[in-house]
């Protein structure tokens, strides 16, 4: 939704009517992963892809129908037993449920002013929205803190919503599930963008830098010291800022899609900036070092003011042990951390806590 949005802003200005179309499921090895969106107006005009470009002409054409008479589907698209998938454009062979709707329906008339807010908020949210039954397209929106907007018309329904919505919340996917033997709903988890804060212009940093780039990260590198932070050494990164680490940190003040690798080596820049990192809302927080110097690490974080509970959520050592002694094997462990964690993984278990308290 977040890359569609201003498209959608510009086109509800000039009061257009629009159709959104999700991928609400996918069966095999789609190119588009499961939420992406596509949509369209009347007069031609189309943002964002569900599939890259395989079935969109169909999608548009669907979505045409959905505008006209505003009753919003679910269409699949897939490989007949006499098909190829290159007969309906589905060359990856995958079948993918698409869910169309209006954005002039009652629902989203409710509740666009709300969704368009916490996106330009950055804020961390799902959007639960029925797939089927009498109220098809009715939305509930929900929150990390468990707070909701909405209502199914169902205290049974909202409940199992609720608790769906709470679960993908913390794994940060979207998933069609069942809410009843007969109700099916589709969880969209809306994201804050996300950002690599590198505390540290090190030789590590560099290609740290270039795989965060790749997988879609904004990058911040944080060092004082100009002869290590500059363009010469980071052309890729999208900010350089040359100022104390835990100073700059709290002004960035890291969100839940702000990731945080400290890295200088130094204790007097990375101590002070590990402590703003772990009293902020940021996803993780890893730092550089020895198994062996962790404990003395915790203590120095204590006498900084940091609590036990936010002691808990430090990465140290950081990455993923793979074996890593190169700097760009170290750059991939720690990437690789941090992409596991942005899916929840650790919080289900799927990966190793290493800080022991």
């Amino acid at each position: 939704m977040r890359e569609i949005a201003e498209d959608i802003k510009k086109w509800k200005n000039q009061n257009k009517s629009i159709a959104i179309a999700t991928i609400v499921k996918a069966n095999g090895s789609p190119m588009r992963p499961i939420g992406s969106k596509m949509a369209v107006t009347t007069d031609q005009q189309i943002t964002g892809s569900v599939t890259g470009g395989c079935i969109e002409g169909a999608v548009y054409e669907e979505a045409q129908e959905v505008l006209t008479n505003g009753t919003p589907k679910t269409v699949r698209f897939g490989v007949a037993s006499d098909q190829t998938p290159w007969e309906i454009g589905l060359s990856c062979g995958s079948s993918l449920d698409v869910y169309i709707e209006s954005l002039k329906s009652a629902s989203w008339q409710s509740h666009y002013s709300s969704i368009q807010q916490n996106l330009d908020e950055n804020q961390l949210f799902a959007v639960v929205t029925l797939l089927n039954g009498e109220d098809t397209g009715a939305k509930l929106l929900v929150w990390p803190d468990g707070r909701t907007q909405g209502s199914f018309g169902s205290p049974d329904l909202e409940g199992a919503a609720l608790n769906a919505a709470m679960q993908q919340l913390m794994t940060r996917d979207p998933k069609a599930v069942k809410l009843s033997d007969d109700v099916e709903a589709f969880i969209d988890v809306f994201l804050p963008p996300s950002r690599l804060i590198i505390v540290g212009a090190v030789h590590i940093a560099i290609p740290m830098v270039g795989l965060a780039k790749a997988l879609g990260f904004r990058t911040l590198v944080v060092d004082p010291r100009k002869p290590y932070n500059n363009r010469e050494r980071f052309p890729e990164a999208d900010e350089l800022i040359l100022e104390w680490p835990s100073e700059a940190v709290e002004r960035l003040n890291p969100d839940q899609g702000t990731f945080i690798a400290v890295v200088s080596h130094d204790d007097k820049l990375d101590n002070p900036a590990l402590a703003a990192a772990l009293k902020s809302e940021a996803a993780y927080v890893g730092v550089l070092g020895t198994k062996r110097n962790v404990a003395k690490r915790l203590d120095a974080l204590r006498e900084l003011g940091v609590a036990e509970e936010q002691l808990a959520r430090l990465h140290a050592p950081i990455g993923l042990d793979i074996g890593a002694v190169q700097p760009e094997e170290i750059a991939l462990s720690v990437l690789a951390e941090i992409v596991a964690i942005h899916h929840g993984l650790e919080r289900q278990g799927q990966i190793r806590q290493k800080t022991i308290l």
